[in-house]
């Protein structure tokens, strides 16, 4: 068995910016000349997760709304409270407990079929990255196994 890896990096644009790198990992399945196996996509991230979906605007926005119900900002979070809070400090940190609390619906992996040297892909799916926190430089590890 063959393995090939590359890193995408990428900056987000702040909270609920849906990045389609649908394309880019494409490319890396080309460039690893790998036929058939699988693509493991892993985000490096808490509060930026990895997902499967359609890339239409008017759902997306649909996304965002949803999202902004089901872990609202200005709702009270013991993440958020640095007088109890002791671990996984750094400097400048944000208030994001939303952020970690919307992370849990999402995956933090995806594994996808390679065959034939095409990544098997509904007709309307897309590869997404989305952001639930501020803007900042993000990564994401791609890895293709087979033969």
């Amino acid at each position: 068995m063959k393995t090939f890896n590359k890193t995408i990096k990428k900056e987000t644009k702040g909270e609920f910016d849906f990045i389609d790198f649908t394309a880019e990992v494409e490319e890396i399945v080309k460039e690893g000349n790998i036929k058939n196996g699988l693509v493991n996509i892993q985000t490096l991230h808490t509060t930026c997760p990895v997902f499967l979906n359609e890339n239409e605007p008017l759902l997306l926005e649909d996304f965002k709304n949803h999202l902004r119900k089901i872990a609202p900002k200005e709702a009270d979070y013991n993440h958020n409270d640095f007088t109890r809070r002791t671990v996984n400090m750094c400097e400048n940190e944000c208030r994001n407990g939303h952020s970690h609390c919307l992370a849990i619906n999402f995956p933090s992996s995806l594994a996808l079929n390679l065959i034939e040297g095409k990544l098997q892909l509904g007709q309307w799916q897309r590869i997404f990255l989305v952001e639930l926190d501020v803007a900042r430089p993000r990564q994401i590890q791609v890895q293709v196994l087979g033969e």
